[in-house]
């Protein structure tokens, strides 16, 4: 098939590449040339594990190619995708469609006979009726349908999420999509993954409310970590306890310092104005997002606490700055309102991470940038691990306190054991584990 992805950011590049390592015919678009330049000589946006060959192999292939033209792609396609950013709105917390409404404009135009018109990004519910008006309107002779297609991809783990799904939704409303929506994905039929056929407001209201629930879980667990630092239970084993039960699975039940990244943050909040705006609202959603918002402030105590009470004048290093491991992005991270709170102490903040160090230096001023754990640990009042990068699983204890001004460390991804870094001499702080200083939770 010959497929149209408007959008080369995260979404539409990673789907792209994997449509394309599938058979199909891809044209990936974007209007920013500087972006386009750089995909033709093989330099990805984004930090993803695997893509930069994934991208290479199929555009060797001939399968796979990069444009800032429209109308040329679109009219040739048989499926057009729309992968382009949704992010809050300022001001409201809305979900701010003007790309997604912009592109069905573009679109509109560019069309030749049938086509299928799928929205990728992740949109409120009503999105794919608006845009299927505003292609009608603008051309009135347009044969197409509009299509929801939402993705459920992890940043890290993304190529593999696109390959090996354990579900795809497709929300329709003219059965005329349902045959090229099959065909799209039926290299993915011997993986028996589920083709999920519904109708296309439900589709839209899936993405939301699985993030929502995921987001609720993590600060579920968060919540669970303070109770524990207070009674002296151990949170891993709470969470391993219920876990296990099947009808609640293990998975998103880490404490830590919050959810940050791409997804959670704005989705919930759009969520939460969907709510409101149909008279229908999601306290628990909302809480979820007061809870997570107040969370990374409450990190930054922790770190005031292990350092004393007062960190003015003190070096902090910081371990990782990406929300999460294996990516570069910086969105919404926790290491954000925490650094902020550290530097509003007084604190003198070094830091190091594996890839998001040039995105942080776009969002956070004052920091001074390391080229490696030991390096930022020089001279330091406290080490603090925000991102459980694999190398930072193995770090040197014994190197480190010959390297620091005082043996503190401050473990908000509970990566170590207490007593794995208290027999080097540190002071240890961690989530939810016994033998806290529960001042530090306060």
């Amino acid at each position: 098939m010959k497929i149209a992805m408007i959008g080369s950011g995260y979404v539409g590049l990673v789907s792209g590449a994997c449509l394309a390592d599938f058979g199909h015919e891809v044209v990936c678009i974007d209007k920013s040339s500087v972006k386009i330049d750089a995909l033709k000589r093989m330099e990805m946006p984004i930090f993803e594990p695997g893509l930069e060959d994934l991208v290479a192999a199929n555009v060797r292939a001939g399968r796979l190619s990069f444009t800032t033209e429209l109308s040329a792609p679109v009219a040739e396609a048989d499926v057009v995708f729309i992968a382009v950013g949704t992010p809050s709105r300022r001001g409201d917390g809305h979900a701010d469609l003007s790309y997604v409404y912009g592109a069905a404009r573009e679109i509109a135009m560019a069309i030749r006979g049938f086509t299928v018109v799928v929205t990728k990004s992740t949109v409120p519910v009503g999105t794919g009726d608006e845009v299927e008006r505003i292609i009608r309107e603008a051309n009135p002779d347009a044969d197409v349908v509009a299509v929801s297609n939402p993705e459920f991809l992890r940043e890290g783990a993304a190529i593999a999420d696109f390959k090996r799904p354990d579900r795809i939704v497709i929300g329709i409303e003219d059965e005329r999509a349902r045959e090229p929506m099959t065909e799209v994905y039926r290299p993915l039929f011997l993986n028996q993954s589920p083709l999920m056929f519904t109708a296309r407001r439900t589709s839209e209201l899936i993405k939301y409310a699985a993030n929502a629930f995921l987001a609720t879980k993590i600060t579920f667990i968060n919540e669970i970590a303070d109770l524990c630092e207070k009674v002296g239970a151990n949170v891993q084993d709470v969470a391993r306890g219920i876990g296990l039960d099947n009808r609640i699975g293990s998975k998103f039940l880490n404490a830590g310092p919050g959810y940050g990244g791409s997804c959670f943050p704005k989705d919930t909040l759009a969520l939460v104005k969907t709510g409101h705006d149909h008279g229908s609202p999601l306290r628990l959603v909302e809480t979820t997002v007061a809870v997570n918002e107040q969370r990374k402030r409450a990190m930054a105590r922790k770190v005031f606490a292990a350092c004393g009470g007062d960190v003015r004048g003190k070096s902090i290093a910081i371990l990782g700055l990406t929300f999460k491991p294996n990516t570069d992005d910086m969105r919404e991270a926790p290491s954000l309102a925490i650094i902020q709170a550290l530097q509003d102490g007084g604190a003198i903040v070094r830091a190091y991470d594996p890839e998001g160090m040039e995105q942080a230096g776009l969002l956070l001023e004052g920091v001074q940038y390391g080229q490696g754990p030991y390096d930022i640990a020089e001279g330091a009042d406290a080490l603090v691990l925000l991102t459980e990068w694999d190398a930072f699983r193995a770090l040197d204890f014994v190197r480190l306190k010959t390297l620091m001004a005082a043996p503190v460390f401050v473990d908000l991804r509970n990566v170590y054991r207490r007593e794995q870094i208290e027999r080097h001499g540190f002071h240890y702080l961690s989530v939810g584990r016994p033998g806290e200083d529960l001042a530090a939770a306060v």
